[in-house]
């Protein structure tokens, strides 16, 4: 698998039980993803596991077991551990859904067409996405925007650029949150 090809479905979370069981936090659609696309590998792709999805533990973390894992302590050791597939192995992201690698790295601009620097990364703490920019004019270091409709209302992936609107970054800027979209 090529690092350009692969997409990261999860990271191991940790032991659970006794009989060697991980917990898995997912990035994917539902949480029994992490194991429907095949083995997945370590970033540096030097190891591979096959994971089964056992159950849900609760929203975003999975309960998995591999052979590769035979132990708690084996488990235990993988806490962190970020777990890749090819991207062909996935379907085609819906519209107006997104891989996270897809958005890493797309130019910035306003609604005016202002270069406002790059996504530099997307999280999610618990209540949605929010892009992380880099290089904005005027920001003295990253800028947080909540990843929504009325924030970022153009994704031109072919393209390589979002559209951020003017009046969120200012409301951003003001220490505000955006409105909903």
């Amino acid at each position: 698998m090529t690092a350009q090809r692969r997409i990261c479905i999860g990271a191991f979370a940790g032991a659970h039980g006794v009989k060697g069981e991980a917990k898995v936090k997912t990035f994917t659609e539902s949480e029994d993803g992490v194991a429907r696309y095949g083995a997945v590998e370590s970033e540096d792709g030097k190891r591979r596991f096959s994971l089964k999805f056992i159950r849900v533990l609760k929203p975003g973390l999975a309960l998995v077991s591999a052979p590769e894992i035979k132990s708690r302590e084996d488990a235990a050791a993988l806490a962190g551990l970020r777990l890749y597939v090819d991207r062909s192995k996935l379907p085609p992201a819906d519209e107006d859904e997104f891989y996270i690698e897809d958005l890493v790295s797309l130019g910035v601009e306003n609604d005016a067409g202002t270069p406002m620097g790059r996504v530099a990364a997307v999280h999610n703490f618990g209540a949605g996405d929010v892009l992380e920019l880099d290089g904005v004019p005027g920001a003295s270091g990253k800028v947080l925007l909540p990843f929504t409709r009325a924030a970022v209302p153009v994704v031109d992936i072919a393209g390589r650029r979002i559209v951020i609107d003017r009046a969120a970054l200012a409301e951003i800027e003001a220490g505000e949150a955006p409105d909903e979209g």
